[in-house]
């Protein structure tokens, strides 16, 4: 009898663990991919928007593209939530590439307004390289996910590391080509985006959330036939009703670990924003313009590299020493990073120093909010609650990017760091209060 009411729902079970290396390894490719399009756009930003408009706009500007990474992530992870990861990260590579478009034609008409669009929309690619990660634990196990979200944050790495410094050669050649000064990476990046928007959507199939909801949805247990439903239905994927912000909203206000590892996401992109977005402007106060670019790229390879080059080894200890501990330490880290980059003048080095630590604790808070974020919620609401940390972290990013320019215009480097410092601390109690770390029930 056992076998005959769940018959209706024997089907061939996929090869989950052969699915999720396919995933990984396509992902890891297209981070690369995404990571040099998103950071050779971060390198030369700030500097471009400062030429059009002015030092004070250039922090505006840079908000522009953290808006737009932060607006963008609600449609995406609607789209996501009704049909999948693979169209909603396809959207936003496309979104990024013709923002970068609209960058390059704003710097050669000098048309302020048409550089903020273009900025609003290239956030399209960094909302995909987030969007990333959580695809990453779709269908993993639940003792490697920090591990597996954390391998595709490291992906970034390789192509990111390079990017700042190839932001240089892009500039060189399509000034050649009769571009002006800076406009040059954004057309790199706009290809950048366009080709890994059409590896993944040739190449993910099948759809990792897909499969996880049905996976799930096959193991609900099922109810034996009635007079009224004589013979199980079979299971079908479909897009859970309700599930908008709104409905994210409110269960993560149910959640003490998912407001926590919202927290340490949002907080953590805050810090490292506010800093590093107005540090090429740093730069740029001491050295000669023929100088300034070198060492941008320098300096943000450096904190580039303590944003995604350790993230394996976070990952590790989020899943060994638990999500709490590894949010505390990025806490940590961020606090001497002001500490460092906010004492060393004009002493380059020691700047550097400072932004490498400044990656290191963003990677802390960011692995291991993200992990808790995603274990601590079913998979039907998962990507809005995804999307809705997303969110709330780049319009904390925007209003950090926004505050840094007038910040640095008015009262100087050291009382920005002085600033991001203090708006790291109340973290730290958060963290320190207890909260349940394990996933809920599917049917909770």
């Amino acid at each position: 009898m056992a076998t005959d009411l769940t018959a209706p729902r024997t089907a061939a079970r996929p090869d989950v663990a052969s699915i999720q290396r396919r995933t990984l390894r396509l992902l890891f490719t297209t981070q690369i991919i995404g990571g040099i399009g998103v950071t050779i756009g971060i390198a030369v930003g700030a500097l471009l928007a400062a030429r059009i408009a002015g030092t004070a706009v250039a922090g505006v500007a840079q908000s522009a593209g953290v808006v737009g990474a932060a607006l963008l992530a609600v449609p995406v992870t609607r789209i996501m939530a009704r049909h999948g990861r693979r169209p909603g990260l396809v959207v936003a590579y496309a979104v990024g590439a013709v923002g970068g478009v609209l960058v390059v034609l704003s710097a050669v008409t000098r048309w302020i307004p048409l550089l903020f669009l273009g900025m609003l929309l290239f956030g399209g690619g960094t909302a995909a390289n987030l969007q990333a990660r959580y695809t990453a634990v779709d269908l993993a196990e639940p003792a490697r996910r920090g591990r597996q979200l954390s391998l595709i944050v490291w992906a970034t790495t390789i192509g990111a590391v390079a990017a700042p410094n190839f932001a240089a050669l892009a500039d060189r050649i399509t000034t050649g080509w009769g571009l002006p000064p800076l406009a040059g990476p954004f057309a790199f990046s706009s290809a950048a985006f366009v080709l890994a928007a059409v590896v993944l959507l040739g190449l993910l199939r099948p759809d990792p959330l897909l499969t996880a909801r049905r996976l799930a949805a096959a193991d609900t247990p099922v109810v034996p036939p009635t007079a009224a439903a004589p013979t199980a239905a079979p299971v079908k994927v479909r897009a859970p009703r309700g599930a908008g912000m709104r409905a994210a909203w409110s269960v993560v206000r149910g959640q003490p670990a998912a407001r926590l590892g919202i927290a340490a996401v949002a907080v953590g992109h805050l810090v490292m924003v506010a800093v590093m977005a107005m540090t090429p402007v740093r730069l740029g106060e001491s050295h000669a313009d023929a100088d300034v670019l070198r060492l941008v790229g320098i300096v943000l390879s450096l904190h580039i590299a303590g944003m995604y080059a350790f993230s394996p080894v976070v990952g590790w200890l989020t899943d060994r020493l638990g999500r709490r501990a590894v949010i505390l330490g990025g806490v940590g880290l961020l606090l001497a990073a002001c500490a460092v980059a906010g004492t060393a003048g004009h002493h380059t080095p020691r700047l550097s120093v400072g932004l490498v630590l400044l990656g290191l604790g963003w990677s802390g808070t960011m692995v291991a909010g993200s992990t808790l974020l995603s274990e601590s919620v079913s998979a039907a609401v998962r990507p809005s609650v995804q999307g809705f940390s997303d969110l709330i972290m780049g319009l904390a990013g925007a209003a950090a990017a926004v505050v840094s320019g007038f910040v640095m215009q008015f009262a100087g480097y050291p009382v920005l760091t002085l600033l991001a410092a203090v708006a790291a601390v109340p973290l730290v109690a958060l963290a320190l209060r207890p909260v349940p770390t394990g996933a809920p029930d599917e049917e909770g």
